[in-house]
């Protein structure tokens, strides 16, 4: 590799932004500026607030919800034009990575608009070429984990479309979009409570928001050591990055038997006749795969395996003859005992694994079960390997894995503010557009904690008595030296009435893909909540104007 190209992959550690990214607040800040004109807000460019656009997560939910209110922000006079900052979280980031698409979206949104709705009310990518763009994920890299199932044979079914073009290559300096922020979480540093578990993916570099510490787009993914790249890894493309941005079932015990069920019919989907030609046996190797899985789910709901058990045992010895065979002796499996019986399965699985592939071509499903059964999800090499810094912020932890993990930032707060908190983007007003699933609040609520925790400027965070079971469609929440902050529930009683519960019941985060009736129907609500709000919004960026001019 040219010492060029290592120079350009080199790791930077400190509290700036990219200098492409303050180049483009430069020019946007004139755009803003003539939008707060057609606003009736007259400024300098000095007094020009720094703006930011959030949306939560929430799945399909969150997605149709965000261009939902986004129409109607643009809609003139536009609210759009004077934002600086899009940022999302999971299903928010999948609209996102439709958007961006198309150059200067937020000029032509309607005609996007469409495009975006008839895509998402068509028919869903055929298996066929989901599986193909499943096994390029596989053969192409060094690591593989189940967000790369998760985004080939999931995501896939919501957004309807592979898009593997990379983020770098739908940015332009000169874009008359906002710029946009994709978040996840580092999934060890939220496990132990150390460090910065806020991690961000911009069109020019990912890293930890807080800390400081990143490396460029391009890059990210690569191996480095001692801040140097010492192998490329193709750079990750937009299918990706939504299945990595929209991995929340990558948490909790109770997503488990889910997932098992979807590689079930997986396995089933694999079997093509075209395979079992070129190798009769194989049918036999695909039923001990389905069997496994069966006894896992057994497992999982409390049921006795051993008939499964003993199939399976039986098929993968007279399938190895005298070369190999399952060398983890069965035991007793005792059910009652959740920890040992999901230790003995993973011991269980991962040598049913290893025999299956020394007999069969089936390395791809092989590794889906053994990523599964040791449930790595989103897991990169780490560009601060070895790294020797003079940052006490970063943990030793951080320095010395060779791998993190990453997965869904809705997993610790559903809505992407630290992104926007970092010092450095000095943001002067926060939108937060909340599409989250239960309390309407416990987004702002919980930034304001984690917040205070980290001396982080916010303001304080009220809530009025019963407002958590009957929200309204805009609160505002302000003070001295803090950003201001507005927080608009998806479903609220304005734009819902008496039915809130009726409208999350009918868009659930975990259910099948919208009808076209469901994504206009929600579409016209979550455009309600900008509509019946634009004078409000434009009157707390008229005051945070007035406050710049004041401090000058």
């Amino acid at each position: 590799m040219s010492s060029s190209k290592l120079q350009e992959s080199e790791v930077r550690i400190e509290h700036s932004l990219h200098k492409n990214e303050e180049e483009f607040r430069v020019s946007r800040r004139n755009t803003v500026q003539q939008g707060l004109q057609n606003l009736g807000i007259h400024c300098s460019v000095d007094e020009v607030p720094n703006i930011a656009l959030l949306g939560s997560g929430g799945g399909e939910r969150a997605m149709v919800g965000l261009l939902g209110s986004l129409v109607q922000l643009q809609k003139t006079p536009s609210l759009l034009d004077c934002v600086l900052y899009l940022s999302g979280v999971s299903g928010s980031t999948w609209c996102m990575a439709s958007l961006y698409q198309e150059p200067d979206w937020s000029t032509k949104l309607e005609a996007v608009k469409d495009k975006i709705i008839q895509r998402l009310s068509g028919p869903a990518v055929c298996w066929g070429d989901a599986f193909a763009k499943l096994e390029k994920y596989y053969n192409e890299k060094d690591i593989f984990s189940m967000t790369d199932f998760w985004a080939a044979m999931v995501v896939t079914t919501y957004v309807k479309e592979i898009d593997e073009q990379p983020l770098t290559k739908y940015w332009n300096q000169e874009s008359k979009d906002p710029f946009p922020i994709y978040t996840v979480i580092d999934k060890q540093s939220k496990q132990i409570k150390e460090g910065d578990p806020w991690f961000e993916i911009t069109p020019h570099e990912a890293g930890f928001s807080l800390i400081g510490a990143f490396v460029g787009t391009s890059s990210f993914g690569s191996q480095f050591d001692k801040g140097s790249m010492i192998k490329k890894q193709p750079e990750i493309d937009m299918l990706y990055l939504q299945g990595l941005c929209g991995s929340a079932l990558a948490d909790g015990d109770e997503n488990v038997n889910f997932i098992w069920q979807l590689i079930k019919d997986f396995i089933n989907n694999s079997k093509s006749p075209d395979r079992t030609e070129k190798d009769p046996d194989s049918h036999i190797g695909f039923q001990v795969l389905l069997d496994l899985v069966n006894m896992i789910l057994y497992v999982l709901n409390g049921k006795d395996p051993s008939a499964l058990e003993d199939s399976i045992r039986t098929t993968v010895n007279n399938l190895a003859g005298d070369k190999s065979q399952l060398i983890f002796q069965q035991g007793k499996l005792d059910l009652t005992d959740k920890e040992a019986a999901n230790l003995y399965m993973k011991n269980f699985t991962m040598d049913v694994c290893h025999n299956l592939s020394v007999r069969f071509n089936f390395r791809l499903t092989v590794n889906i079960y053994k990523c599964m059964t040791q449930w790595i999800w989103g897991r990169k090499y780490d560009f601060l390997h070895n790294m020797t810094v003079s940052n006490e912020a970063v943990p030793a932890a951080l320095l010395e894995s060779k791998t993190r993990d990453y997965e869904d930032a809705g997993l610790l707060l559903n809505s992407p503010y630290f992104s926007v908190l970092r010092k450095e983007r000095n943001t002067d007003l926060i939108i937060s557009l909340d599409f989250s699933h239960g309390d309407p609040f416990m987004t702002v609520t919980e930034a304001a904690k984690m917040c205070r925790k980290r001396n982080i400027p916010f303001p304080e965070v009220n809530i009025p008595d019963g407002h958590s079971e009957k929200p309204k469609d805009f609160y505002v929440f302000k003070g001295k030296n803090v950003p201001t902050v507005i927080h608009i529930p998806l479903f609220n009683v304005v734009n819902c009435g008496g039915k809130i519960e009726d409208w999350r019941k009918r868009y659930r985060t975990l259910q099948n893909p919208f009808s076209a009736k469901m994504i206009t129907d929600l579409m016209e609500v979550a455009g309600k909540n900008i509509l019946n709000n634009k004078a409000k919004v434009v009157e707390e960026i008229n005051a945070i104007v007035g406050q710049k001019r004041s401090r000058r």
